[in-house]
Formats: structure tokens, C-alpha cells, sequence
């Protein structure tokens, strides 16, 4: 027996009986159960399960006439809004596959979702739809949108008279009417045209075993890779999380980390639609609005990255909110710093729960046993998971304590990258019979069965809880004139943790000419904000391997060895 078991909650299971279901069914069954309860409050508008599950089927018969038939891919791109839920359920209810994506990304990066999912028809808000839309028509003929449906971000905002205060910097962001682009080669369709359809929905035809989500994740490639979930990958992660973290219909959720991320998708989206929760909908971070939602609605749960609690604590008026209603707080992304869970501790009684999952593991894989947490770790093995820290190169288990790549097995894990068969091979390993993924991040395991990371094996750089994969931001600074080569890595950030940096060598004819504030400019205008160098040096040359490789640990040593 694995040695973490002599500390996993006597409440949890080890392991859990896969639902035979498709993911519809959880809306479906907790609409059933509690018609008039709030799945969605957003500032002072309640919409009921009854209503969000009818909205997603009117949606869903929306999308089944204009000709999305079951394994077809939608994008989904949008904020923490009550348009998000609603279309995210009526994909599935189309036996479509949700193709969620991050709001940041700008139209050159867009274009690569559209073309590799083969992507003919999406839902935006009208804040993103001019760039959507500029992505699409850059394409050649055949190969856009055939479909956009749009909505505007405050089509659920309640009357003036009833509407909770909206803070000042979101107020025009969110009340403003926009005027929606044209869609070369395709149409335009409202949000309230598409949830006016009166054509039936299709039958219900996925199951477990059936294509549910295909989040993106980057990598040392360059170019963003599908991720291949099942309604049964999902599932898992959805019903484990809700068990781990003791849910129930009375959980209250502050729904503020993004969904169309995997962890507020599936622990944070799912699972409070499995156990029929309420969501406090926040389209956005902001510490003021979060310490006043928490005591309005009495929250219980809440799944952030530590820089949101960190930020929270940190407000002037921090002693005006009430937290006491909370029971779980936890998340993961970067490490929590021991002064301030200690304070969470002491002041509330709340052990924040670190965890650790990736795109390709559907969120949790480890989670710390909230009886017994530890500090700045990652937790042990989820249920139903086996992880083992194993040599990359002999594939064989090192002893406890010892550093090796961190390895998963288990019913979360995905199926394989989406049309990528090499990049999926390199992805599996067979352990004693059983197929592996190897995250590509190097830990140990301690004596206790915790799992620890140490270092990666991958290329990656996390910025506040942002994973940014410096081979994509590559590839798209590349596309600047002045930049001969570029080389990115990660610099310390005090308040993100890390930040990207990055090393250039301009062309002849551009020296003197660029500055680094330029280079900076234009990425913020190509590429999503996250992923934009906050740093940038000139250099000569780049260092090379012997066969002309751009030797960039080097770089990152040199960047983080001391001054």
C-alpha cells in the first residue's frame, strides 16, 4: 500500500464507481431536483437551474439547425459570465465538444484554434467579437467561422434599480451596447436570436466514452496542442472533487478563477453543477468586490491562485469582510507563502489546500488531505490516481526522497493530443502494465507518500498562476521585422512569482532603430497580455549548441544565478 494512504481522509473513498452519464446529465438532474434554486448569481441577477438549463437547450436546438452535429468542435470564448455556463452545457447537450479559450488571446492567436480544431462556428461577447472576427476573415476562404454568436457581457445584469454595485473600472466594460463586426463568409447571430430558437433539440446521443472538451496547452513546440477529454475524463475529476472537498447542495462557490481554464471548469464549474451549488459569478479578479461577495452570500467555497489571497489580505478595508462563512479554500498554480496561510490558519481556521493537475489530467491529480495539508506541496495522489516519481530515462521508480519526473495514471487523465499522434506517444509510458503520463515536471516523494516539485523538464513559466510557454511566444515575436532571433526565459517577479523575458537579436538593418519599449508595444498588440516579455534585452548573438540550437538554459541560469 502507498504510504500517503496512512493519511487520506477516512471520509474519502479511494477510489470512485465511474458514472455511466454524459455531462448534460448533471445539469439536467439538478434542474430537476432544484428547479427554483440559484445556479448563477451575477450582481443582484439569480438564474435558477430550471432557467439555465432550459436557456442551454434552447442553444443547443440553436446550434443543431445551423448544422453542429455530434463530435463537431465550438469554441467558447468568454469571461466568468452566465452566457459562459449556459453555452458551455448547450455544446454538450449538441453532443458537440466545448473548445474553451482564454479571452487574452489576440486574432493571430486565434487563428491557430480555428484552423487546428477545424472550428465553424463559436459563442464570444462583443468586447472580443472584433478580434475573433479578425482572426476568422485573415483565413483563407473555407478555412473561417461559418458562424459567430455574439452577446453583450451585461445581457444578465438586472435593472438599475436592482443591480449590485459594479465596481467603477468594469462599469463601462460591462454596461456598454457594442455594434457587432461582419463575418466574411459567414453570419452574425445574437444571443437572444439564438435562445429565441423554437426547433427541437437533438437527441441526447454522447456518452462516457464520447469527446466532451478540447482545451488547449501549450508546450516545447511552439504551437498550442488539443487536449482530448472524454465526458468520462471530466466526469471523473467533477464527482472526485466534489467528494474530496465534502460538496453538497449548500455549498456556496465564489466562481472567480477562469472557466475556460481546467480548474474552474471542472472543480470549480462542474462540480458545483453536480452537486447543484450556487456559483457567485466574477467575471474578473478584484479584491474589493471578492471581500464583499464572500460576506454578502456567505460563501463557503473558494478555489483561487494564492496572489488572489495574498491581494485580498492586502486590501484597506480587509477588516470589513466577513470570511467566516468560508469552509474550503484552496487552489494551485504557485506556491502559497507560508506567512500567509499560516494567517488563514489562525485567523480562520482554514487550511488552504495546495494542489497540482494539468490540462491533460482534467485539474487535480494530487490534492493535500485537509486534515493533514502540507505547506508549499503538492498533496498526494488524487482519488482513484497513481503517481509515482520515475527516471525519465530508465523508467524505473527512485527511491523516496530522491528527485525523478512525476508521472500519472488514473480515470482524469486524457485520451491524447488532438490530431498529434507523435506528440501523444511522447506523452505515455507503460509501467507495470498500466499507461502513465509524463507531466514533464521533475519532483520527489517524501517518506509520507507527499508529492514535491523540484524543477521541469519542460520549458515553462508560471506568472501568477499563468502557464506561458516561452517556444509559443516565440514563434509569434518572430513575426516582428526588427527580430532576427529571440530567446525567452524567466526573470523573478516579486508579486507573480515569475515574469518573461526576453533575450533578442535584432536585424542589421533595425539596430538603433528599436527600442525595447517597442518590442514590449508590439507584443501587448499580438499576443495575450499574460504572455507579453515584461522584460526585454538586446544582444548580440544567442548562444548555440553544435548543431545550431539556441542553448537557452544558459540564459536562464545566468538570468537566475546571484547578483
Amino acid at each position: 500500500m502507498r504510504p500517503h494512504f496512512n493519511h487520506w481522509p477516512r471520509r474519502v473513498p479511494h477510489a470512485l464507481t465511474l458514472l455511466d452519464t454524459s455531462l448534460w446529465d448533471n445539469l439536467a438532474t439538478s434542474a430537476r431536483r432544484y428547479p427554483a434554486k440559484a445556479a448563477l448569481q451575477f450582481f443582484g441577477s439569480s438564474i435558477t437551474y430550471r432557467e439555465l438549463a432550459d436557456g442551454a437547450e434552447r442553444l443547443a436546438a440553436h446550434l443543431h439547425a445551423a448544422g453542429v452535429r455530434k463530435g463537431d468542435r465550438v469554441m467558447l470564448l468568454m469571461q466568468n459570465l452566465p452566457q459562459l455556463v449556459m453555452a458551455h452545457f448547450a455544446i454538450l447537450r449538441a453532443n458537440a465538444v466545448v473548445v474553451p479559450v482564454n479571452p487574452m488571446n489576440l486574432a493571430q492567436e486565434l487563428e491557430h484554434y480555428i484552423t487546428d480544431g477545424s472550428i465553424k462556428l463559436a459563442f464570444t461577447t462583443a468586447d472580443l467579437a472584433d478580434e475573433l472576427v479578425k482572426a476568422s476573415n485573415a483565413l483563407p476562404a473555407g478555412q473561417g467561422l461559418q458562424q459567430m454568436v455574439v452577446t453583450q457581457l451585461g445581457e444578465y445584469l438586472p435593472p438599475q434599480a436592482q443591480r449590485e454595485p459594479i465596481p467603477d473600472v468594469w462599469q463601462a466594460w460591462l454596461t456598454t451596447e457594442r455594434a457587432v463586426p461582419v463575418l466574411n463568409g459567414g453570419e452574425v447571430v445574437l444571443w437572444k436570436q439564438a435562445l429565441a430558437c423554437s426547433a427541437p433539440a437533438p437527441a441526447l446521443e454522447v456518452g462516457p466514452q464520447d469527446m466532451s472538451v478540447l482545451p488547449y496547452t501549450s508546450g516545447t513546440t511552439g504551437l498550442p496542442k488539443g487536449c482530448v477529454h472524454t465526458h468520462s475524463s471530466i466526469m471523473f475529476n467533477t464527482v472526485a472533487s466534489a467528494v474530496w472537498g465534502s460538496g453538497c447542495s449548500e455549498n456556496v462557490t465564489l466562481a472567480v478563477i477562469p472557466m475556460f481554464h481546467i480548474t474552474g471548469m471542472v472543480s470549480m464549474m462542474h462540480s458545483s453543477i453536480y452537486v447543484g451549488a450556487t456559483m457567485v459569478l466574477m467575471p474578473r479578479w478584484d479584491r474589493e468586490l471578492a471581500g464583499r461577495l464572500i460576506s454578502q452570500y456567505k460563501v463557503t467555497n473558494w478555489t483561487n491562485i494564492p496572489t488572489m489571497v495574498i491581494d485580498l489580505f492586502a486590501s484597506p478595508n480587509f477588516k470589513q469582510f466577513d470570511l467566516s462563512s468560508l469552509t474550503y479554500i484552496g487552489g494551485g498554480g504557485a506556491a502559497m507563502p507560508q506567512a500567509v496561510a499560516q494567517r488563514l490558519f489562525e485567523e480562520y481556521g482554514l487550511r488552504y489546500q495546495e494542489g497540482y493537475g494539468l490540462t491533460e489530467t482534467a485539474a487535480p491529480s494530487h490534492n493535500n488531505p485537509p486534515e493533514k495539508a502540507k505547506q508549499q506541496c503538492l498533496g498526494v495522489p488524487f482519488i482513484g490516481t497513481d503517481s509515482r516519481v520515475i527516471d525519465p530515462d530508465t523508467l524505473q521508480e527512485v527511491p523516496v526522497g530522491e528527485q525523478g519526473e512525476i508521472m500519472v495514471c488514473g480515470p482524469q487523465v486524457f485520451s491524447g493530443y488532438w490530431r498529434n499522434e507523435a506528440a501523444t506517444r511522447a506523452a505515455f509510458v507503460q509501467i507495470d502494465g498500466k499507461r502513465f503520463f509524463r507531466t514533464g515536471d521533475l519532483g520527489r516523494m517524501d517518506e509520507e507518500g507527499y508529492f514535491f516539485i523540484t524543477d521541469r523538464l519542460k520549458r515553462m513559466i508560471n506568472a501568477s498562476g499563468f502557464k506561458v510557454w516561452p517556444a509559443e511566444v516565440e514563434v509569434l515575436m518572430f513575426r516582428h521585422p526588427a527580430i532576427q532571433e529571440a530567446c525567452v526565459i524567466s526573470a523573478k517577479d516579486a508579486y507573480r512569482g515569475e515574469t518573461v523575458k526576453a533575450v533578442v537579436v535584432l536585424r542589421q538593418d533595425y539596430k538603433g532603430k528599436v527600442s525595447e519599449e517597442d518590442i514590449t508595444a508590439w507584443c501587448r498588440d499580438n499576443m495575450a497580455a499574460y504572455k507579453v516579455p515584461r522584460l526585454v534585452t538586446f544582444v548580440d548573438a544567442l548562444p548555440k549548441s553544435g548543431s545550431g540550437k539556441v542553448m537557452w538554459r544558459l540564459l536562464q541560469e545566468a538570468q537566475t544565478a546571484p547578483a
